[in-house]
């Protein structure tokens, strides 16, 4: 079969669910897939029956691990939606996902607000200008506050929000939402028995409310749309069709977002959300053709929204099925693709071979022989194609932008218990590697241990119980360590020479460089200043090489470094006995040496944390994390808690949560994302040094 085309582009919504962890996206999009006809019966978080989170890892620990997509059809519309994981975690998973989304779903605890997370997925939406409206979750829960909510989101997030439903009471009280442009209230959404919206008159003692909140909509609509400022300043009455249509205009240009309110577990709000994602968000003809460069010219080749333009697509997600086998899904940006297709992988420069296309249902398949513009599907075959890689036609070779990536954090350590383990652990790593950007493997040669890496203590946790359960392998875990770093705080000067004199030919390799620290920067920066032709161009490239190993490996402690520029200004050669492993090796002398003259120190992850807990247990958990080289940033109270900001090192949060479970008799919780890299304090520093000399 045919992927459906009488869905039109312009009928086709690409979305995301993205939110802080338990802020109700998983079960927002149930309630979704329920209402859409996708699903018969409502699946519930608690229960671990939910379609989206499928994994037997997500079931077990009640979050969303891994961004899971589906399509379903709402109003003669196709949506395809990617659910995706709250935790910082696994913040690859919201990055890849919002690259190939045209728009995005922000859902909110309209208990808890805008929360550490919410606003690490808002800076990402903005980095890749998805539209977005937002969604104020769990009103029906004690402590909600929808107005409170609403000052978060502008404070926080910076964002011109309008208001286009407001709430009927909270918490206990809560008995549906308004609807602002309709001037309707809807007591109820229905449920599993009665599916229907229950549309009522809007309630006498509601009605003083909603004119205040109807005339700041318009006041607020005006302010980010001309068209409605005219219409506003000549006193003309507004129809719900020019209000909808002014929504959606300032929603595509990211000048205001429409925020909308409910309780998802209640049934209640949901088809309103389904209605807003119809009317504001963008189709894949709202949104800008991708532009990419020719591989062959490097000349800028824009990628046009239609089927019959040349094929040209993304892949954002490689799943290792165990019973299909490698999954690579993609976004079409541009033409159509049919399975058994040849492709190239820009890339890599490699060519593909499409085999069966599937659309993904979480985890469930439909085979279809044909995916056209705006399509997200999955497809088996492709061997070499790896997340962020472009593929296109071959003979309209293009390359898009890849997804950047944060690198990780945390480490540790991990053996097979036996040697029949060995293979088997081998070929789990690199299956789990290939899924996850952000799950780096390598071996320690000193050591003869494997070392992952990841983005935190449950990232490991989960993809360590993975590799146990979904592949087999016994292993033995090391405890987790700190990805540190180098850098120097002081230019300096040096020089690497490499000569070797053996009978015949000999070695040689000359190079003169300057370092100097590169101020709130993460790259190595090499130069070439060479004046005169003193070291052919080949021979500084060699050396240029040289360097930047030198520093992937540490020129200090042995880690890697990060913010220095390096130049290389003189050197010398020879006739005969140059070539380019000599100044290669060359370089990293240099390196080594000069770094040694440059007051160079240790860095370590400095973590963003924000914990809400109950007033009664502020003190203990403010001693304990100034105990762990805490500096609190700021105390807020949020209705019966107190929220707060802190900076703590990575290395004092192991463990954290369980200690503040302890201390908090369970009633405190806790996040955290990274914020930046800091120079470790001497003392630590020494430690840290000693301790990695005995491990070695």
């Amino acid at each position: 079969m045919s992927q459906d085309r009488t869905f039109q582009l312009d009928k086709i919504r690409n979305i995301g669910i993205i939110a802080h962890i338990d802020a109700g996206k998983t079960t927002t999009t149930e309630r979704v897939l329920y209402y859409t006809g996708r699903t018969y019966k409502i699946g519930n978080v608690d229960d671990g029956n939910t379609v989206m989170d499928w994994m037997q890892q997500e079931r077990e620990r009640g979050i969303t691990i891994t961004s899971a997509a589906t399509a379903c059809h709402w109003r003669d519309y196709r949506i395809n939606i990617i659910d995706t994981p709250g935790h910082v975690d696994f913040t690859a998973e919201v990055e890849r996902s919002l690259r190939v989304l045209d728009g995005g779903v922000v859902v909110f605890d309209g208990v808890a607000g805008v929360e550490a997370q919410s606003e690490t997925v808002w800076r990402q939406a903005n980095r890749y200008g998805v539209p977005r409206i937002c969604f104020i979750n769990k009103m029906d829960r004690t402590g909600a506050d929808f107005w409170r909510c609403l000052k978060m989101i502008e404070d926080r997030l910076k964002a011109h929000h309008i208001a286009v439903a407001i709430p009927i009471g909270s918490g206990e009280c809560f008995g549906g939402i308004i609807d602002l442009i309709k001037g309707t209230a809807y007591s109820q959404d229905g449920d599993q028995t009665t599916p229907e919206s229950v549309e009522i008159p809007i309630p006498d003692t509601e009605k003083e409310r909603y004119e205040a909140a109807r005339h700041s909509m318009i006041e607020k609509l005006a302010e980010a749309d001309d068209e409605i400022m005219c219409a506003y300043l000549d006193g003309q009455v507004l129809t719900a069709d020019q209000i909808i249509k002014a929504l959606r205009r300032v929603t595509l240009s990211n000048k205001a977002i429409p925020v909308l309110c409910g309780s998802s577990f209640r049934q209640k709000g949901v088809k309103v959300l389904l209605d807003a994602v119809i009317n504001y968000l963008p189709s894949p003809l709202d949104t800008p053709p991708v532009v990419g460069i020719d591989p062959r010219t490097q000349e800028e080749v824009s990628c046009p929204v239609n089927d019959d333009a040349p094929f040209a697509a993304i892949a954002f997600k490689v799943v290792s099925d165990p019973f299909v086998g490698r999954l690579v899904y993609f976004r079409v940006y541009s033409g159509t693709i049919n399975a058994s297709a040849g492709v190239l992988n820009s890339t890599r420069d490699g060519r593909e071979r499409i085999g069966r296309l599937l659309v993904m249902h979480a985890n469930a398949r439909e085979e279809v022989d044909k995916a056209d513009t705006g399509s997200i599907i999955a497809s088996l075959g492709l061997k070499n194609t790896f997340t962020g890689d472009t593929l296109c036609d071959p003979s309209h070779p293009v390359l898009l932008e890849n997804i950047q990536f944060p690198e990780p954090v945390v480490s540790i350590s991990i053996e097979p218990k036996t040697r029949a383990d060995q293979d088997k652990m081998v070929d789990a790593l690199q299956k789990l590697a290939d899924e996850d950007p952000t799950f780096k493997v390598s071996y320690n040669e000193e050591t003869g241990q494997n070392i992952i890496a990841g983005m935190g203590e449950l990232h490991l946790d989960v993809l360590v119980s993975r590799m146990l359960t979904e592949y087999k392998v016994a292993a033995k875990v090391g405890q987790p360590r700190v990805a540190y770093r180098e850098t120097i705080t002081a230019p300096a000067d040096a020089e690497g020479r490499f000569v070797r004199q053996s009978g015949g030919r000999g070695q040689y390799g000359h190079v003169k460089i300057k370092v100097e620290p590169l101020l709130e920067s993460t790259a190595i920066e090499v130069t070439d200043d060479i004046r005169g032709g003193t070291v052919p161009k080949n021979f500084v490239n060699a050396a240029a090489n040289g360097i930047k190993d030198a520093a992937t490996t540490g020129a200090y402690a042995g880690y890697p470094m990060v913010g220095i520029k390096v130049s290389i200004y003189d050197g010398s050669y020879h006739d005969v006995d140059s070539n380019e492993m000599a100044f290669k090796t060359a370089g990293s002398m240099a390196l080594k040496a000069a770094v040694a003259k440059a007051k160079p120190v240790l860095l370590e992850p400095i973590m963003k944390m924000e914990v809400v807990t109950p007033e009664e247990y502020m003190g203990d958990i403010i001693g304990d994390l100034n105990s762990r080289r805490g500096h609190i940033s700021s105390i807020e109270p949020r209705g019966d808690t107190t929220v707060i900001h802190a900076f703590v090192p990575l290395a004092e949060t192991f463990g954290y949560a369980t200690t503040i479970r302890s201390i908090s008799k369970g009633r405190a919780t806790s996040s955290m994302e990274f914020h930046k890299y800091q120079e470790l304090p001497a003392n630590i520093a020494k430690t840290v040094m000693e301790t990695e000399a005995v491990t070695k």
